[in-house]
């Protein structure tokens, strides 16, 4: 059975990879799906406010289970089987850790997240999967339904 990350941050990009994603088993593919989340890394003040580790770990564990709740929602009502994880530091590499260790055939994400630096390098993270990911990557972008008619 093949095996895709979904990689999600919250964005509406990121809904529309598992919509698609979902469209392509609704059309005959046979998958499974990992959730994947990165949050970033804790900044400096975030550091020293909290001054327990431990809180920062369930702050962004946290964090990131509630960005993936949509997309959880979407894949339950479609009944496919899945599993996530949530993981801490930056995005891209990241998220080529999780492909090896859950043995990923193909990547679906979102062109643009929501990430800090959005403005600055908008879909960053996609470029750096397309041009540096270890498997098959599909970059899926989002139509607002104002532009689609």
């Amino acid at each position: 059975m093949f095996k895709i990350l979904l990689a999600v941050d919250g964005s509406e990009s990121s809904l529309a990879a598992v919509r698609h994603a979902l469209r392509l088993v609704a059309d005959g593919l046979s998958a499974t799906f990992v959730l994947g989340n990165v949050q970033e890394p804790a900044n400096l003040y975030e550091l020293v406010t909290a001054h327990d580790p431990e809180v920062l770990r369930q702050v962004s564990s946290g964090a990131g289970a509630h960005l993936l709740e949509p997309a959880e929602a979407l894949l339950t009502a479609a009944g496919v089987s899945w599993e996530r994880e949530i993981a801490s530091g930056e995005p891209a590499p990241m998220l080529a850790e999780m492909i090896e260790r859950h043995g990923v055939d193909a990547v679906v994400m979102g062109a643009r997240g929501l990430g800090a630096a959005r403005n600055a390098a908008a879909g960053s993270v996609s470029h750096w999967m397309l041009a540096h990911g270890p498997v098959p990557v599909t970059v899926v972008r989002h139509v607002a339904a104002d532009d689609a008619a």
